[in-house]
């Protein structure tokens, strides 16, 4: 697989790649929370951050999938929840990762990942998993992660789980 790396400064060349995979990922889901239209306002959120990176997967010329986050600014955490005590230092939020259908289950997510988190100078990196979704949850856990807690950061929002990883280089 191919991986390229993107910054801030790519975000506008790259959003539409970010639009299209998240749909095709959640093609058959009704839920208004997934919709195209509220995906992209995350989108333009987290990429507005001077330091967003993203990192996508390529195979055969085509995607494969995507991770994308940035740092948490000193204080900062995830909304709905309250920073564990244990979790101080340089913090790096994975707001996303997705892996088109096709290509779930082969390894790619977990290399996509890597690159991600190995391309950032952090202490520790968290994520939110989607509560109704174990099956993700242990396979972060494989990774490395632990739940620390839950989080609904918004009303139209799943409930997470606040996973979070100690980085040891």
């Amino acid at each position: 697989m191919d991986l390229k790396c993107y910054t801030h400064a790519d975000a506008r060349d790259v959003r539409s790649l970010l639009l299209d995979i998240h749909d095709e990922v959640y093609t058959n889901d009704p839920d208004p929370f997934h919709s195209r239209e509220r995906f992209s306002y995350f989108v333009d959120l987290w990429s507005g951050r001077e330091d967003w990176l993203c990192v996508s997967g390529w195979e055969n010329g085509g995607p494969v999938g995507y991770a994308y986050g940035s740092k948490f600014k000193p204080g900062g955490w995830w909304k709905g929840t309250d920073r564990p005590k244990n979790v101080r230092g340089r913090i790096f939020a994975l707001s996303e990762l997705m892996v088109v259908p096709q290509w779930q289950g082969t390894g790619r997510a977990q290399q996509i990942h890597d690159e991600l988190v190995e391309s950032v100078d952090v202490d520790f990196v968290t994520l939110l998993v989607d509560s109704t979704h174990p099956k993700v949850q242990v396979l972060y856990e494989r990774w490395g992660y632990q739940k620390e807690g839950e989080a609904k950061p918004s009303h139209d929002s799943p409930l997470y789980a606040v996973m979070v990883k100690h980085v040891i280089r």
